[in-house]
């Protein structure tokens, strides 16, 4: 997949203001890289197949009617801002560290996301959000970690919509030993050689 073929799967998808704030969003990501390390130098010159289409295909596998999305480890907003900006659901971001958190109010601030919520702090803290719909953590811990750092605002009813890149069947397997429920692996648009782990009804063993 090209940038070009990155800009054009997302307009097909969803509206001229949803890819707009997308396009600016990626303006805010590109200036803030300069200043803090949100995204891999490397990976800047394809940062619309790489980080925005990656991101925006989880969508695909969350439940239809969702209404509330959780991104836990939110920091450069991938794939949380990229969500808040295509859908006008509530979307909370859970983020630790305070140079990614004060990013992402401005982003929210300036793309007008009124329906975003940030959380500074670790997922494991969080309680009082209620339980999520879909929760969504991309490049943060591994697959059983994740799960466990959710348990304050996931249940059985939440699915959980992962990209592991290579690793997502191993990670599976390993989350199986102390987790069950169901699990999937989806392969990514982008890169037909990674994996998106899709679980529901997941409770610990």
């Amino acid at each position: 997949m090209t940038e070009d073929d990155a800009k054009a799967w997302l307009a097909a998808r969803f509206d001229a203001d949803a890819v707009s704030r997308v396009a600016n969003y990626v303006d805010l990501l590109l200036d803030e890289a300069e200043r803090q390390n949100l995204i891999s130098a490397a990976t800047v010159a394809t940062v619309w197949t790489r980080h925005i289409v990656d991101s925006a295909q989880l969508l695909d596998h969350a439940p239809n009617e969702w209404r509330q999305w959780a991104d836990i480890g939110a920091g450069a907003g991938l794939p949380g801002i990229v969500v808040a900006a295509l859908v006008s659901r509530p979307v909370t971001l859970i983020e630790p560290r305070k140079l990614r958190v004060a990013f992402l109010e401005h982003c929210a601030s300036v793309l007008c996301l009124d329906h975003v919520r940030i959380i500074h702090a670790k997922a494991e803290r969080v309680t009082d959000i209620g339980i999520a719909d879909v929760v969504s953590a991309r490049a943060v811990a591994r697959l059983g970690a994740l799960l466990a750092a959710a348990k304050g605002f996931a249940d059985r009813s939440t699915t959980f919509v992962l990209p592991k890149g290579e690793s997502a069947q191993s990670e599976v397997a390993g989350a199986r030993r102390t987790w069950h429920g169901s699990f999937h692996v989806k392969h990514s648009i982008v890169d037909p050689a990674s994996g998106i782990v899709v679980a529901s009804g997941v409770a610990a063993r």
